[in-house]
């Protein structure tokens, strides 16, 4: 049941970092899910650099990079959450090794819901259940 769960609520965060990073890279040719509404501001981010970069690059850029490497993060995270499921046996975790990937979640729930939507809150809400039960049957 444990890995399981682990396995699921892996695949929650892997989905939804694949789909942030669809939707990013569509967005470099084509700015529509991830740009600011107002067509103005994307044309002002992509007009200023970035002090840190001493202007070598733009904020329009630098916005992209940051999605996408976030992007890399939830996949590289749900990834390492269905090997430990599949690995599990083999792996001889100790218990609390299983609250890491509870505490992660829950940092990713306090980012979604002060700082995101909807979606991926309900995503990883859901994820973070499914780690505390595979943490709770272990």
């Amino acid at each position: 049941m444990t890995a399981y769960l682990l396995i699921s609520g892996g695949s929650i965060f892997t989905l939804l970092g694949l789909l942030h990073g669809v939707f990013t890279i569509a967005d470099i040719s084509r700015p529509r899910r991830l740009a600011p509404m107002d067509s103005n501001v994307m044309a002002q981010m992509a007009a200023t650099g970035v002090r840190l970069a001493r202007g070598r690059t733009n904020m329009w850029d630098a916005w992209l990079g940051f999605n996408l490497s976030h992007s890399l993060g939830a996949i590289m995270f749900g990834s390492l959450c269905i090997g430990a499921g599949i690995f599990l046996d083999a792996w001889r975790l100790p218990k609390a090794a299983l609250l890491i990937p509870v505490a992660i979640s829950g940092i990713y729930l306090w980012l979604a819901i002060r700082f995101w939507f909807r979606i991926p809150a309900a995503g990883i809400a859901i994820s973070i259940i499914l780690f505390f039960l595979s943490w709770l049957f272990y």
